[in-house]
């Protein structure tokens, strides 16, 4: 099969070769993401820079003026994330310095997995640190719905065929709404929206890494801790999880981010986050199967639906919405 794309992508790379001393002929695949996005990995033939990312973002489908625009404003807060040496925003190419290939999922276990977030919490509340409203877009009360519409639409409606009843379907609005109205009275600060285990890469300096973050939005603050700590990659026993959370809560008060005085307060705000971001995610995964062809995901599905009801099963008022998750139990395609 001929890849147009990628024939443009050499001719750029071409172009590029004298100024990076490029080694045209070790371009090879590095990763994919559930995007249209795909990356290169090229190596210098000039030791300083040794190997390089390539980028590669179809305009049409994945513009790169948000990445841009992430990029500087995380790099200006002093986080780890890739330096743009290379642009062609027409193309959708950019050429980037390669921050390793060890990701935190690759590398985390019980010894690690205390000093790596460590380092994950400090680059999220550097982060947090420099919020500002209108610099990027607001993480609204109509984004929040159209994410948890994802699940009925796509993980119950297409992935498992099920049909709610008029009862089902009631409680499952009230549920949203419960969860939108807790996201919305956070603090708000600037939101990665995918800050986890495979987007954060172990460096030998400044760690993490951060990459993905062209999504990035102006919202609540314990939503990218939720990510981190209720990840659907790899889970954590749940006293572990509530005394990173701890951590992070008191470094972050400490910091001067406008937490709650109560971390009871914090945690239940960062559990009904969590809720929302695992409903979104199981129609998420399920889309990304039916509408895109890509089934890689499917397996992450149990881990994240598990999380939602046991969120759900701990307050009373959401016991309605973890019985309609319960029921996806036995009928998962």
């Amino acid at each position: 099969m001929t890849d147009a794309r990628l024939d443009t992508l050499r001719n750029w790379l071409k172009g590029l070769q004298p100024s990076w001393q490029l080694d045209l002929d070790t371009l090879a695949p590095a990763s994919a993401d559930a995007s249209f996005r795909r990356y290169f990995r090229i190596e210098s033939k000039n030791p300083d820079f040794g190997t390089l990312i390539i980028m590669d973002a179809p305009p049409q489908h994945e513009p790169l003026d948000a990445f841009i625009q992430v990029d500087l404003l995380l790099s200006d807060a002093g986080l780890n994330v890739p330096k743009i040496l290379e642009q062609d925003i027409a193309l959708g190419f950019l050429l980037l310095n390669d921050l390793g290939n060890k990701t935190y999922l690759s590398e985390l276990n019980n010894e690690t997995a205390n000093v790596l977030y460590q380092d994950a919490t400090h680059a999220l509340i550097q982060m947090q640190l420099v919020s500002k409203p209108n610099v990027l877009p607001n993480y609204d009360e109509a984004l929040l719905q159209r994410e948890l519409d994802l699940f009925p639409e796509w993980y119950l409606k297409k992935h498992l065929s099920i049909e709610l009843s008029d009862t089902q379907q009631a409680q499952l609005k009230n549920a949203f709404a419960l969860i939108i109205e807790n996201n919305l009275t956070q603090a708000r600060v600037y939101v990665h929206r995918d800050y986890h285990s495979r987007n954060l890469m172990v460096t030998s300096i400044n760690n993490p890494g951060v990459l993905d973050f062209q999504d990035a939005v102006y919202g609540p603050i314990t939503y990218d801790a939720s990510s981190l700590w209720r990840d659907a990659y790899i889970a954590w026993p749940e006293e572990r999880v509530i005394d990173w959370v701890i951590k992070f809560w008191e470094q972050g008060r400490k910091a001067g981010l406008a937490m709650p005085e109560d971390f009871g307060q914090f945690y239940r705000d960062f559990e009904w986050m969590g809720l929302q971001r695992h409903l979104k995610v199981l129609g998420i995964f399920a889309r990304l199967f039916h509408r895109d062809g890509k089934d890689g995901y499917l397996k992450d599905i149990p881990l994240v639906l598990e999380y939602a009801i046991a969120t759900a099963n701990r307050y009373i008022e959401l016991k309605p919405l973890a019985r309609i998750l319960e029921s996806t139990r036995t009928n998962k395609a």
